[in-house]
């Protein structure tokens, strides 16, 4: 059987069109995703303010556009989810995705609007592990997803619940409805979940990441954002966040819901086991950490303290959850934001990727 392959070239700003596009020839998306299929692109929105590291740049946006229409990919959308915490359409205004998406005239459809599209019982034919306990009236999925390509484009960053975020997480907005934070505290299970369920609706799966920018310390959000110069492309969710993880300086094995996926046959997380094509990464270790800030620290006992997860229900499942929702809000929108993010969107808005945003119109 076939090794999974995983693309990874080092980029500057000068060239990251030009890179992604040799990316995704080396990572094979062509052959992965038929074009007579319509094809859905699942930009990744972690926070609605701008802080590099933590969304969709538009580079990674547009070249993947470019890339699909210039190969004859006519049927694409956009999807966006909302969360209690993000707000989608302050998201593509103040992460300048509206532009990009006109210039290639792609529709944004959102899974919370009926008018957009539905959500419908589906029944996994695959063993799941922990959806039915979180869900136990039913498994639904948005009646949009199912027959088309996916393509999902997350960041490399730290992430306070799963150490690391990418690929497969990128799924947990759109495939989950509002009641997504149910799920916290199987988490892992979770992913392993979705990873399945996406491969019996999607004829093909694919993800493009990048690294331009990745984001060290309590992602999703209150990151350090570092420049690393790195895009990768995989159509194996599993081994593009391995590989994402081990440059991070994890052990992608070590990462649960990676070694579950690998376990269940859904991808490969053991890096022996994946080739890696483009440039040398065997040097890269960016001995990242995840750390924690001070809504994680309040939120995170609740749900993996055993002592504390028996009040789940009371505290998540009854409007006592918007006491925790207004914290998070507070804490991040108007606390960490204004007196640490904004200097350090500023500080890196003076670095070549900072003013490669820039040029980008809002």
């Amino acid at each position: 059987m076939a090794k999974s392959k995983v693309a990874v070239l080092f980029t500057n700003p000068e060239r990251v069109n030009e890179d992604y596009a040799r990316l995704l020839d080396l990572a094979g998306l062509k052959q992965t995703l038929d074009p007579k299929i319509p094809v859905i692109i699942k930009p990744n929105i972690s926070w609605h303010y701008f802080f590099p590291g933590a969304n969709t740049t538009p580079w990674q946006m547009e070249s993947t556009l470019e890339y699909l229409k210039r190969n004859n990919y006519r049927d694409i959308s956009a999807v966006e989810n909302n969360t209690v915490v993000t707000n989608p359409f302050k998201g593509e205004r103040l992460n300048k995705f509206n532009p990009v998406l006109k210039k290639y005239g792609v529709k944004v459809r959102y899974n919370f609007r009926a008018q957009d599209m539905k959500w419908i019982p589906f029944q996994p034919k695959a063993k799941m592990i922990a959806l039915p306990s979180i869900f136990p009236e039913g498994i639904r999925v948005p009646d949009f997803f199912v027959g088309k390509n996916i393509i999902h484009l997350p960041t490399v960053k730290c992430h306070v619940y799963t150490g690391m975020t990418g690929a497969m997480k990128n799924a947990f907005g759109g495939l989950l409805p509002t009641k997504r934070h149910y799920t916290h505290s199987v988490i892992h299970e979770t992913l392993v979940d979705l990873l399945a369920i996406q491969k019996e609706i999607h004829p093909g799966i694919f993800a493009v990441m990048d690294g331009t920018v990745a984001g060290n310390g309590p992602g999703p959000r209150t990151m350090c954002p570092m420049d690393k110069n790195v895009i990768l492309a995989s159509s194996d969710q599993v081994a593009i966040d391995a590989v994402s993880a081990k440059m991070m300086g994890f052990d992608p094995m070590g990462i649960k819901f990676i070694r579950l996926a690998t376990e269940a046959g859904l991808g490969m997380g053991d890096l022996s086991q994946v080739e890696l094509v483009g440039d040398d990464i065997s040097r890269e270790n960016w001995g990242f950490e995840v750390g924690s800030n001070w809504a994680a620290s309040f939120i995170k006992p609740f749900w993996f303290n055993s002592r504390l997860a028996r009040f789940q229900k009371v505290f998540f499942h009854t409007p006592l959850v918007y006491f925790f929702v207004f914290g998070s809000a507070f804490f991040h929108d108007y606390l960490w934001y204004p007196f640490k993010g904004k200097a350090r969107v500023s500080e890196w808005l003076q670095t070549p990727w900072g003013k490669k945003w820039q040029t980008y119109a809002e």
